[in-house]
């Protein structure tokens, strides 16, 4: 008789510290995603969604690189499980992209002239001293600010 398999995921050791942050990260992200959004924008109804998204990751990111309280298999359990953004992690990492908001304002087909997103040029150089991304909301991820 073949193995009944089951969709029970194991949690690794240290799950039910960070658990709690998540589930309730969770929570935010759904009331955000059934937000109504009349009166914005189309892509100002996606900003929570995208600064949720961002705060999940860099909760997972801070605590496995900076405060060193998470083991690395409970880092890539979160990775895996999509509990965070594997490429967006990854470019915390390099020099320059620190405070980076998401990845669609680096992408440079996303925007005119093939260069990246206004959110990304230091507050010192801006003409304008308030601006927004269009694709997220960011007021400025630029690492120099």
């Amino acid at each position: 008789m073949p193995k009944i398999k089951t969709s029970r995921v194991r949690y690794p050791e240290g799950w039910e510290l960070i658990e709690p942050t998540l589930r309730e990260l969770e929570a935010k992200m759904r009331e955000a995603e059934n937000d109504p959004h009349d009166g914005k924008r189309k892509c100002e109804a996606l900003w929570p969604i995208f600064r949720i998204a961002h705060q999940k990751s860099r909760y997972i990111y801070d605590l496995y690189y900076r405060r060193k309280e998470i083991s690395k298999e409970l880092y890539e359990f979160c990775l895996d499980q999509g509990y965070a953004d594997r490429n967006l992690i990854a470019k915390w990492k390099k020099p320059g992209y620190e405070r980076l908001c998401c990845l669609r304002c680096i992408q440079t087909r996303d925007h005119n002239y093939a260069t990246t997103c206004v959110c990304r040029v230091p507050k010192h150089l801006r003409e304008e001293k308030v601006i927004e991304c269009v694709h997220c909301g960011c007021r400025g991820c630029a690492s120099g600010d």
